[in-house]
């Protein structure tokens, strides 16, 4: 009989741990990303950083859990006791990312329950969000439905991740089925597809290399907690490669979703909320049936969200678990009622905190420069260190090879972690760096 705090099944296992990494950015930015620089070529990058980058640091960092059972700040203890500032910026940066996180997931709920209801979209998305307290209570919504998956442990999350990771694929099918054939759908497959050389930059590098590092959520603690509730027969390196192929083809996916109907009905492509919540809604406008399929793709980009909503909320839940020794409904109940207020200040600086700004950035973008631009990069390349550097890799490798798992790529991981991985995570960092400088001195 499997431990509680374990996962009951391989695939229960690897639809959790997609499930943590295919979220919003998967759904917006990605495909957005690939279509301004340079169509294949940019996939192409990603999809070399996903091999030197993405899958290495996963596998470290899942071994790392599954071998100390712990989450992120008492599994690096185990390394040495300077290393848990690593867990400690990845619960910092879990906790953090889902106070806005989820705001715009209440955002989410709202269009959805809008399109079931009156079969169209609020009337003004800018009006919505600065409502000084609608957006509060969808917001809270979001973060309850969070805490209860939560709540059930491992189980409740295993069960969640079940049922909505294949309702995601087979809605995301539907849309795009929709989407292709539409009239004019050429144009937005060209701009996803199309190889252009001359919007293949080093920026786009860049780009493809902070994708990566966000999409796999690497560094966030995530990982490191879902490892440890890993049986010990089940093989890591296999695991990786399918989170990553599932994470990737979901990206692909939802911009053959988006970008065909987009420029079917004449519109520019946008980034961010402004795709979602502006943009998409004028399309499903458009279209026959376009009220069903715009409920369907809410509903969809909701599993999405849900989804890595209760990944960031559990890393932080198994460190008070394990730290102070919290049961877990104790922990579950005050850290989601903690975040929700310390995002209140997210969702009200669209609105009546509109005019705050803290070094030039406003409070929502402010938290995501935190979370993104330091304790994520910082994380990564200390993880490097401890890991690589500070502590023998060897009893990880060992780890991986329990019950005969092979792992013939040892070495090649090795010297990724130790020399490659390490100068990405800084490229990262630097760029992270940048950003903060052009925006608080201009």
């Amino acid at each position: 009989m499997r431990p509680s705090n374990k996962w009951a099944s391989k695939l229960g296992f690897i639809l959790a741990t997609a499930g943590a990494a295919i979220g919003l950015g998967n759904l917006w930015k990605f495909p957005y990303l690939m279509g301004k620089n340079g169509g294949f070529p940019f996939l192409v990058a990603y999809l070399f950083f996903i091999c030197i980058l993405g899958i290495p640091v996963m596998i470290a960092e899942m071994s790392l859990g599954r071998k100390t059972g712990h989450g992120p700040v008492l599994a690096y203890d185990t390394i040495h006791p300077h290393a848990r500032i690593v867990g400690y910026l990845g619960v910092a940066a879990a906790f953090f990312i889902l106070s806005y996180y989820a705001v715009i997931g209440g955002w989410i709920i709202r269009y959805f329950v809008s399109y079931a209801l009156t079969a169209q979209a609020p009337r003004d998305f800018n009006a919505f969000i600065g409502h000084p307290t609608e957006p509060l209570f969808w917001f809270f919504l979001f973060m309850l439905i969070t805490a209860l998956i939560c709540y059930f442990g491992v189980s409740g999350i295993e069960k969640a991740s079940r049922s909505m990771m294949p309702m995601l694929f087979i809605i995301l099918l539907l849309i795009i089925v929709r989407g292709i054939t539409l009239p004019g759908a050429a144009a937005g497959l060209a701009f996803i597809f199309s190889p252009r050389l001359d919007d293949f930059s080093l920026h786009s590098v860049n780009g493809a290399l902070g994708q990566v590092f966000y999409s796999l959520s690497l560094c966030m603690g995530i990982t490191i907690t879902y490892g440890s509730y890993l049986q010990k027969d089940v093989s890591i390196p296999k695991g990786c490669i399918q989170i990553a192929l599932l994470d990737t083809c979901m990206a692909v996916l939802a911009g053959i979703a988006i970008f065909p109907a987009v420029f079917a009905c004449g519109l520019e492509p946008a980034s961010g909320p402004g795709l979602i919540f502006v943009t998409l809604p004028e399309v499903f406008g458009a279209m026959a049936g376009g009220a069903f399929f715009a409920a369907l793709f809410f509903l969809l980009v909701f599993f999405a969200a849900v989804t890595s909503a209760v990944a960031l909320l559990e890393v932080s839940v198994s460190f008070v678990m394990g730290s102070w020794h919290w049961e877990r409904k104790k922990a579950v109940i005050l850290l989601a009622l903690a975040i929700f207020l310390v995002g209140i200040f997210s969702s009200l600086s669209f609105g009546p905190l509109a005019g705050v700004s803290i070094l030039n950035y406003g409070i929502f973008d402010f938290v995501c420069m935190l979370t993104d631009n330091l304790f994520l990069p910082f994380g990564g390349i200390f993880m490097c260190y401890y890991i690589g550097w500070k502590w023998d890799p060897a009893m990880l490798i060992e780890e991986i090879c329990q019950h005969g798992v092979p792992f013939p790529l040892a070495r090649v991981w090795l010297f990724l972690i130790r020399s490659v991985t390490p100068v990405m995570v800084a490229a990262v960092s630097l760029s992270g760096f940048v950003s903060i400088y052009q925006t608080v001195f201009g």
